[in-house]
């Protein structure tokens, strides 16, 4: 078991920067994947961006290239995400998610095996 703990979602303006925090306990030597998704009001679950823990590789869907970066603390196994130049379509509640073995796909949220409670993030215009 993989338990996950999101922090740092809030209330900010167009513009504005945010960092968010994914703490990890649990088996997390398992982990293989991390990943962040959003979710809107009414919307399904999207991608945003994700890391391998093993090599340090990352991901990111394309809206959030150049704005958003994930990187990670081994030693205190947290996985952070840089929000930077945010806008009101970046309003979602954002959810760290974990995947325990290897594979390919990395932007399905069914390629994940544990998720977090999710953390508000709200951009006003």
């Amino acid at each position: 078991q993989v338990q996950l703990v999101e922090s740092g979602g809030r209330l900010v303006q167009t513009g504005g920067s945010l960092r968010l925090s994914c703490a990890a306990s649990g088996r997390t030597f398992s982990s293989y994947r991390m990943g962040w998704f959003r979710q809107g009001p009414g919307k399904e679950r999207k991608f945003v961006a994700a890391l391998t823990w093993s090599t340090g590789s990352t991901y990111y869907e394309d809206s959030v290239k150049g704005r958003f970066t994930i990187s990670r603390d081994n030693a205190k196994n947290t996985v952070y995400l840089q929000m930077n130049g945010l806008t009101p379509e970046d309003t979602a509640l954002y959810y760290c998610a974990a995947r325990v073995s290897y594979g390919l796909v990395i932007t399905s949220p069914d390629s994940y095996n544990y998720w977090g409670q999710g953390t508000q993030v709200t951009v006003s215009s």
